[in-house]
Parts: C-alpha cells; sequence; structure tokens
C-alpha cells in the first residue's frame, strides 16, 4: 500500500549523528518513519519526528525491542580513530544486531563500509580489521544486504573538504602528500542518502565500491580549491614517508585533523573509484560545493 493514507515504513538508523546522517534524515524522513540509535542528541532530528533512542551500540542495547517492526537498518555507525578495544566492542554490538536482525521478517540491511585499502592497513589497523568482520558478518548473514563502500564524501559542515578550504584561507599554504599524482572520487553526501535509498528497495544482496562523477587527480583537486578562494596554488612539498610522519605526531598529539592511516590510504592511490551508476539523477560535481564554501570563507553573498 502507497500513497498518502499508507502507513510508513520503519527505519533504524544506526550511528546517525554526522555528516551522512544528516544526509539520511533530509532524503528519509517525508516518507519513513526513524529511530535513530546514537548516543547524543541531534539537531533537527526531533523537528522531523525522528524517534530518538540514547544508545551505545557496541553497549547492552535490546535489539530485539529496537528491531521490532523494522522493515530497513542502514548503518553507518564506526569510529574514525581509536583503541582495537573500542572497535571490538562496537563490532560485536554490531554482531548482536546482526544476529537479532536475522529474526525479523523480510527485512532488509544496508551497511555503509569503506574501499579498499594497503594490505598494511587492512591487516593492521583496528579500524579496518573489525569494519571488515562486521561486512563478511553481514555477507555470511541470511539478510538481504547491500554493503556500500563509498569513496571521499563532502557536504556542508564536512571534516574533509571544508577544512581543507579554511586551512588555505587561513594559511595561503597547504601540505602536498607525495606528488599527488593519486587519485579521489569526491561523492555528496546527499547523493550518498540517495543511493542507500534505491540500495534499500533492490531485491537480493549485493556490495559496491563507487565515487562522484569524476576521478580527479589529487594535486588538480587542491588547484581548483585555490582558485575557489581567489589564491595562487602554494604547497608545502613532503615525502610520502615525512607525510604519514607527521600526520602521526598530529595524532599523537591528540588532534583529530587528520590520521596517520587517512594519508597512507591516500598515497595508495585507492580512494578513486568510478562513480555509482543507476541513480535517475546525475550525481552532484564537487566544483559548485568548492565555491560555495569559498564564498562563505571570503564573507561574501554572492
Amino acid at each position: 500500500m502507497t500513497g498518502p493514507g499508507a502507513p510508513r515504513r520503519l527505519l533504524l538508523l544506526g550511528g546517525g549523528g554526522g555528516l551522512v546522517g544528516r544526509a539520511i534524515l533530509r532524503e528519509f524522513s517525508a516518507d519513513w518513519q526513524i529511530r535513530s540509535l546514537h548516543r547524543h542528541r541531534v539537531e533537527g532530528e526531533a523537528a522531523a519526528g525522528v524517534e530518538w533512542v540514547p544508545a551505545d551500540l557496541g553497549g547492552a542495547v535490546d535489539w530485539a525491542r529496537q528491531l521490532r517492526g523494522v522493515d530497513l537498518v542502514l548503518n553507518v555507525a564506526w569510529h574514525r580513530y581509536g583503541s582495537a578495544r573500542r572497535f571490538r566492542a562496537l563490532a560485536d554490538g554490531l554482531g548482536r544486531a546482526l544476529r537479532a536482525g536475522e529474526q525479523v521478517p523480510r527485512l532488509r540491511w544496508v551497511h555503509i563500509s569503506v574501499p579498499p585499502a594497503p594490505a598494511s592497513l587492512e591487516q593492521g589497523l583496528p579500524y579496518l580489521t573489525y569494519k571488515r568482520e562486521v561486512d563478511r558478518a553481514l555477507a555470511a548473514s541470511a539478510l538481504d544486504y547491500s554493503i556500500v563502500r563509498p569513496s571521499m564524501l563532502f557536504g556542508s559542515g564536512d571534516r574533509l573538504l571544508t577544512v581543507m578550504l579554511r586551512l588555505m584561507r587561513r594559511y595561503g599554504r597547504f601540505p602536498l602528500f607525495g606528488s599527488g599524482e593519486y587519485h579521489v572520487s569526491p561523492l555528496a553526501a546527499d547523493d550518498l542518502a540517495a543511493i542507500l535509498r534505491r540500495e534499500a528497495a533492490l531485491p537480493g544482496s549485493r556490495s559496491l565500491v563507487f565515487g562522484g562523477p569524476r576521478r580527479w587527480r589529487y594535486l588538480d583537486l587542491l588547484d581548483r580549491m585555490f582558485a575557489a578562494l581567489g589564491q595562487p596554488p602554494r604547497y608545502v612539498r613532503l615525502s610520502p614517508g615525512m607525510s604519514v610522519a607527521v600526520a602521526r605526531l598530529i595524532q599523537d598529539l591528540g588532534s583529530t585533523l587528520i590520521y596517520a592511516y587517512e594519508v597512507e590510504w591516500l598515497l595508495s592511490d585507492r580512494l578513486g573509484p568510478p562513480p555509482y551508476v543507476g541513480l535517475d539523477r546525475p550525481l552532484q560535481s564537487v566544483e559548485p560545493f568548492l565555491d560555495r564554501e569559498a564564498r562563505r570563507l571570503r564573507g561574501s553573498t554572492a
């Protein structure tokens, strides 16, 4: 049954407090009932009628109760950095959720993962080893699923391109890791949310790696960011080894600006996958976003 009088389907959103969670809220709240599990209140959820359940997904969640009546699970939950113990707890919690989900009739599970990384990271980094454990558990389950592995994401308030623009604007220079000849495929967070909606409606199970509409050489993207700011590109050039060492020093000092594994991943040239195919509209290019953010940073309303 569809139409204005139809009961809304129930979406359980795991870890929806960040950039992707906000995009999912915009994409799904008009025609889905949303139950959102995360630790802290998120601006906009109450106004959108979201049922917020304060929960640590790695803790003692009553998954049978939270999954009751659910039609779709969208899992965004993961940590950007932390100890093996922290990732182990979250992986175990998601494993319990998967086992409970297998008891829910006709439940579909859409899980956000990450693209392939160098073997040294896949095998030695808790962020990835436990992430892959969850990926494998979902693939081995009785659930219908999509595992989506998007590349670099951008959107209002992101922690990547927006931060990079701010640093370029403030200092007039930017670190260049290695040669800059590796690639990235920026994808709009709003496009990812639309992709999640499409994947939620597809039958069967599949795993996908994708990016945005254009595969950029990293140095070209940085040049375009400087151009958006109206500044000449100036770089502090670092060798690959020095790039990782500097990032490790920054993380060891307690900063969340960048982590060593992120630099290694970038240098490996694995973050420029082809675009997602299947939406009923074109994917958004990154250039208009860069221009809008640059105008905002310059204090212009033009």
